[in-house]
């Protein structure tokens, strides 16, 4: 009886996870843990909050036409360099400058350090670098 609630509430998670894969690391992670706390107990916390937060630290993929899009267009007339490493996942320093992708307001760009990177505008993570 007890493996079948195991079964069950992990089946819960992941499906709650996945339905959250757009929240951020922190909000998976609690979100898990909450979810496995009640299924669960203190071990379904733990399992939950482990599930919930590579779930939420996910990047959804651009569509292939904002890679397109970000590849084509002309690069300023300024470089722009900072010392950080680009790094997927990780949002860029406030002076560079993000623009939108037309048609695509999930999705916005900047070429930094010579590298052209798509990102989450209001979080400016970093989604892509594009080779």
């Amino acid at each position: 009886m007890n493996i079948k609630a195991v079964g069950i509430a992990a089946s819960v998670l992941l499906a709650s996870a996945s339905a959250f894969a757009q929240s951020s690391t922190v909000t998976g992670a609690a979100g898990g843990a909450a979810t496995g706390a009640v299924v669960g107990g203190p071990a379904g916390a733990a399992v939950g909050g482990i599930v919930g937060g590579v779930a939420g630290s996910l990047l959804e993929p651009p569509p292939q036409k904002v890679v397109t899009y970000v590849q084509q267009v002309p690069a300023p007339s300024n470089r722009i360099v900072v010392k950080q490493k680009v790094v997927v996942g990780q949002p860029l320093p406030e002076t560079v400058v993000v623009t939108p992708v037309p048609d695509e307001p999930k999705y916005a760009y900047a070429i930094v350090n010579d590298e052209r990177v798509i990102v989450e505008p209001s979080s400016r993570k970093v989604i892509q670098v594009i080779q």
